[in-house]
This record gives C-alpha cells, structure tokens and sequence, in this order.
C-alpha cells in the first residue's frame, strides 16, 4: 500500500504526514505536488493541514483548482480513499467532495491546543480501529474551523451517520465546553455517504508519539491501512 501526501503553496503539515506515515507506521509514501495530474499509484491521498496558496480569498477556495484535484476528484470518485486534515478538510468543503462550509472560529481568534474528540461511527476506512465512543486527545490549529452546513444537510448527516468525529469533553459530555470554535452539531470530522472520503479539523498526524503528548491520532491511520488490507483480502 501506498501514502500520497499533497503540497500546496502554503502547506505546512506535509511533512508531519509525511513523518508519521513514513517514520512511525513505516508506510511507503511520497509527496505529490499541486501542479501535478498524476497520484504516483497511490492508495490513499492526504490533504494536508496548511495556508494553501495563503487562504488569500477563502479557506480552501484556491486550491480547489489546483491541477492535483481533477485527479483527487477522480480518485475519489472511483472509491479512493481521501483524507483531509484541517486546511484540507476546507480544501474538499470547497471542492464538493464534502457538504457544508468553514467560518471564522466563534471567538474570531486562531487556535491551537490540544481538544478531546469522539469517535462517532467506526464503520468507515478511518475509524474502524477504534472503539465505539473512544475519545480520542488530538491537537487543532486553526482560525476558520467553524463547520455548518444548511440545517437540511445537517438532518442528511445526521441521517446517514456521516459525522464521524464530534468535539467533546475529556469524560465525553455533549455540551459547549467541549467545542473549541463553535462548529455546529460539536462536529469536528465527517466522511461522505459513500465512507471513502473524510475530512477533520483536528490534526492526528500531530499525535502519533507519546512525546507529543498524545498518539491518539494513530488510530486513525491504522484504520485507513487495515481498511486497505480488507480490502485486498476480499478481492485475493
């Protein structure tokens, strides 16, 4: 299996991906740049965490025409798996590969500390290592984390158990301490209603040594390659 990590103008996490795909789990991985059409052969792609092109016009806007996402696009399309982490996450609302939109953090002030998250549905390529429930200690760092979405989407999400991660506290209450921005629903990640494309605010690449202060985050890039495994197994 094979790690493609994408460089936008502006990226600033690629090589923390990179790091902890290649360094701590001892994945195959390369860097693929946003100019690029091809995706090396790669079975899963990351969207980085960053300022893509500076945020200049909107969180994700420019990138979204970047080269590369014809063929994220495509990928995606035909049941690749993507992950978008934070500016990433924003990268794939602006693209249509995910419902809703980014605002402006609720307190209008940039972030970054450590939050709690729960893993909400572990049927999906980036939650099945982990437990029903299981809250999860992962870093943000970001000024526009603020997820909505029309209140008719929200029910759609809802519906189809598309949110995947929602901002908790430490012992798992469902309440506004929990939610460092304001993202409505307490929704830090969600997926599409196929499962094969997910983006979350929180970077789990910055959480894979206990050094860090949490390797919370592993789990969810064991659950990506157990998924692979799967699903080689199934089509041997």
């Amino acid at each position: 299996m094979k790690f493609g990590v994408v460089v936008f103008p502006g990226s600033n996490c690629d090589h923390d991906a990179f790091y902890a795909i290649g360094n701590v789990l001892d994945k195959p991985v390369e860097f693929i740049w946003h100019q690029s059409q091809e995706l090396g052969n790669s079975d899963v792609i990351i969207l980085p965490g960053g300022f893509a092109y500076g945020d200049y016009l909107r969180t994700g806007a420019i990138a979204r025409f970047s080269p590369v996402m014809k063929s994220v696009e495509k990928f995606a399309n035909g049941g690749g798996l993507v992950l978008g982490i934070c500016n990433g996450f924003q990268i794939l609302l602006e693209a249509g590969l995910l419902p809703g939109a980014m605002m402006r953090n609720s307190g209008l002030r940039y972030i970054c500390r450590q939050v709690h998250i729960r893993v909400e549905q572990t049927d999906t390529p980036f939650t099945n290592a982990a437990a029903p429930g299981q809250i999860l200690t992962i870093p943000i760092a970001h000024n526009d984390g603020n997820y909505t979405c029309e209140e008719t989407t929200l029910a759609e999400l809802e519906k189809n158990r598309q949110v995947i991660f929602r901002y908790t506290t430490s012992d798992g209450a469902d309440d506004a301490a929990g939610n460092p921005n304001g993202s409505m629903g307490n929704i830090a990640g969600i997926s599409n209603r196929e499962r094969n494309v997910a983006g979350l605010m929180p970077h789990p690449e910055r959480a894979v040594e206990s050094a860090l202060g949490s390797a919370d985050g592993l789990v969810i890039f064991k659950s990506m390659i157990a998924a692979l495994v799967g699903a080689r197994k199934a089509t041997a």
